[in-house]
């Protein structure tokens, strides 16, 4: 018998358990007409990289959704905790940063999240925190 006849494929398969992260894009509350660009130029080369970025999270299977967001001053911070919801205009925080957008992945483990962050930072860039999700519902 050759030594090759003898080895065998292994008949039991390993799960791959995958974890979803938030990759939270920081940056300045505010902008000018080229948000933190500097130009129109670097402005549509971020946004090229980073349509690229996306279309690679994509293709590698490891996409749930992302987004960019309006700017802070858009938002609107509701507290339902007593009878009547109190709405109050603009960021729930007053900061020199906020949140431009995120990406929610799906990956084998935190270093394929942190290396993926530093790629998805270089493409749009800023600065991008990286938090596991508690769970999901």
């Amino acid at each position: 018998m050759r030594v090759q006849d003898a080895v065998q494929a292994p008949t039991v398969t390993e799960e791959i358990t995958m974890a979803h992260y938030l990759l939270a894009v920081h940056g300045p509350a505010e902008m000018d007409e080229f948000g933190t660009y500097g130009s129109e130029e670097k402005m549509e080369e971020a946004y090229a990289a980073t349509d690229a970025f996306n279309e690679q999270l994509r293709a590698d299977g490891y996409w749930v959704f992302a987004g960019g967001l309006q700017p802070a001053a858009t938002a609107t911070v509701v507290d339902g905790q007593s009878g009547t919801p109190v709405l109050t205009a603009g960021s729930y925080l007053d900061t020199k940063e906020v949140i431009g957008g995120f990406w929610v992945i799906d990956v084998p483990d935190l270093d394929v999240a942190l290396e993926i962050a530093a790629k998805g930072s270089k493409a749009c860039g800023g600065k991008v925190e990286v938090r596991p999700f508690a769970g999901l519902a």
